[in-house]
C-alpha cells in the first residue's frame, strides 16, 4: 500500500515537473516566434485618440497615435516589424489573454483583474498626473447639475466594456446605472441623443471629443485615483516577451520619447479634428 502511495506521488511530482516544463518552453516559445517569423503582432483598440486613432486624411486607413508609436519601437528593439490588429476595446483583452496575438497597446491602467489574467508592462506615461486623469462627459447645458459623486445617482453612465472607467463606476458610483459600450463614439452619439445621462472617459480623451463637439463638456466631478500611467499587456506566463518589453518601455521613457509621441499625435490629431489640450 506505501509503495503505491510512493509511486502514485512520484508519478505525481514527475507529471507537474513535465508541465513546468512546458510552461517555462511555452514562454520561450513566444518570444522565438516572434523573432523566427519576424514580426510583432499587436491589439489595439483606435478610438482614444491622441494614444491609438485613425488616420484617413490621405485615402487610406493609417493607425496614429502615441501608444501605436510605443509599439513600433518594441518591435523595433526586437527586430522585427510590427503587425497591427484593430479590434473592440474588450476583443482586445481577449486577444492577449489567449495569446491569438503578442501583444496590446490600448491605454491599458494596471488593475488587480487584468494582472490576474494578462502579464503587464513597466508603467509609462506622457503627463504628470493632477488627480483628474478619469472624468465624466455630460451635455453641457446640464453640467451644473453634475458636480458631485450624488450627482450621478440614478443616471445612466456609457463606459466602454472592461475598461478601467466600467471599474471605477461600479465601485465610486454605485447607485448609478452602468451602461457597457464597446466603442466610445457610439457613447457619444448616446450621450448626445439622450439615451444615456454621462459617459465616463479618460480626461485626456474627453477633452479631445470636447473640441469636436461643442454641446458635451467634463464635469467639474473626477473619479479618485492615483494613474501611475498605462501598461503593455502580454499573455500570461510569457515572461521572456515582458522582460523585452520592459525593456523598450524603460529605455523609451529615459529619452523621453514617449512624451515626444505624445505631443506629436496630439497636433496630429488637431488636424483631424480631435483636439487635444
Amino acid at each position: 500500500m506505501k509503495l503505491k502511495k510512493v509511486l502514485a506521488v512520484t508519478l505525481l511530482a514527475a507529471m507537474a515537473a513535465t508541465s513546468m516544463m512546458g510552461c517555462g518552453k511555452k514562454e520561450e516559445d513566444k518570444l522565438e516566434k516572434i523573432k523566427k517569423e519576424g514580426k510583432l503582432v499587436m491589439a489595439t483598440s483606435p478610438d482614444f485618440a491622441p494614444y491609438e486613432f485613425e488616420d484617413i486624411s490621405s485615402g487610406e486607413k493609417v493607425y496614429a497615435g502615441s501608444d501605436i508609436e510605443l509599439g513600433k519601437y518594441i518591435a523595433e528593439q526586437l527586430g522585427v516589424e510590427l503587425e497591427i490588429q484593430a479590434m473592440d476595446f474588450s476583443a482586445v483583452q481577449a486577444a492577449v489573454t489567449t495569446g491569438s496575438v503578442d501583444i496590446a497597446i490600448s491605454g491599458f491602467s494596471k488593475t488587480p483583474e487584468r494582472e490576474e489574467s494578462m502579464g503587464l508592462s513597466n508603467f509609462y506615461k506622457a503627463e504628470d498626473d493632477d488627480g483628474k486623469s478619469q472624468g465624466i462627459l455630460v451635455l453641457k447645458d446640464q453640467a451644473a447639475n453634475y458636480t458631485t459623486a450624488e450627482s450621478f445617482s440614478g443616471k445612466k453612465i456609457a463606459a466602454q466594456n472592461g475598461a478601467l472607467q466600467q471599474s471605477l463606476v461600479t465601485a465610486q458610483l454605485p447607485d448609478a446605472q452602468l451602461e457597457s459600450i464597446s466603442n466610445i463614439n457610439d457613447a457619444i452619439l448616446m450621450l448626445q441623443s439622450g439615451k444615456v445621462d454621462a459617459v465616463a472617459i479618460a480626461t485626456t480623451v474627453g477633452e479631445s471629443y470636447m473640441a469636436n463637439y461643442p454641446d458635451i463638456v467634463m464635469s467639474d466631478w473626477y473619479f479618485e485615483i492615483l494613474d501611475d500611467g498605462n501598461v503593455v499587456a502580454v499573455t500570461k506566463g510569457q515572461d521572456a516577451l515582458l522582460a523585452e518589453v520592459n525593456k523598450a518601455v524603460d529605455s523609451c521613457m529615459e529619452q523621453g520619447l514617449y512624451k515626444k509621441w505624445y505631443d506629436e499625435a496630439a497636433e496630429q490629431a488637431r488636424a483631424l479634428g480631435l483636439d487635444v489640450e
